[in-house]
């Protein structure tokens, strides 16, 4: 093949195949072809760098072919898990690739009421307290999701650390993103919106009865 007189070989035709679809990439508004197209083009550059002797391109997409096909995998497991939230089944763990550890200590604030609300957590291990109502929150419930949705972004409430704690935070952005990419996610969450508001419902009616404790979060 002659390009301005010079002659293309099958190597550079590889180069750039692997240059377009980093470029198809970059366009793209969906997780699962983007990094589909990703792994093409980590193999076409290997490819590419081992045939012409660029061993640092080489070496660099051998790296994130693995890291590419760890995020597929990741992202088709929420999907599947999240497509099984209208039967009850969504798992809030698949979440966790996509989420931030966190290790707190005894008396640490982890919400504060009034603040913005710009991530939601998962409690792993150890024990919390909404400060304001004195309910305990035990591992594996989630805390702050209503803030995140709600068009304010405020807290309504104080969550404190009884003992050490591991919680696992998701952003706002992350959230959102999670929310607009996979209808079956927005399900879970609103369903987990709509439990919380209806279990704050039956508590306040138990706040009004005569004799009942206070137990609203």
């Amino acid at each position: 093949m002659l390009i301005t007189g010079q002659l293309v070989s099958t190597v550079d035709l590889l180069g750039y195949a692997a240059s377009l679809l980093v470029l198809v990439t970059f366009c793209m508004q969906t997780m699962v072809p983007l990094r589909c197209v990703a792994l093409g083009s980590n193999v076409l550059f290997m490819t590419y760098g081992y045939l012409d002797h660029i061993y640092p391109v080489m070496l660099l997409h051998a790296v994130l072919l693995p890291v590419n096909f760890a995020r597929l995998f990741q992202i088709k497991k929420l999907i599947r898990d999240a497509s099984n939230a209208g039967e009850g089944r969504f798992s809030i763990e698949s979440l966790m690739p996509f989420m931030t550890r966190r290790h707190l200590r005894p008396g640490d604030v982890l919400l504060r009421k009034g603040e913005l609300a710009d991530k939601m957590y998962y409690l792993t291990e150890g024990e919390l307290k909404i400060a304001d109502i004195d309910k305990v929150v035990l591992p594996g419930n989630v805390i702050g999701e209503i803030g995140v949705f709600a068009p304010d972004h405020f807290r309504t409430a104080t969550v404190v650390c009884l003992t050490p704690c591991t919680v696992y935070e998701l952003s706002e952005n992350k959230a959102k993103e999670l929310y607009f990419q996979n209808p079956g996610f927005g399900y879970a969450v609103l369903q987990l919106i709509i439990a919380r508001l209806l279990e704050n419902q039956n508590q306040t009616t138990q706040l009004r009865q005569p004799g009942t404790a206070p137990c609203l979060e």
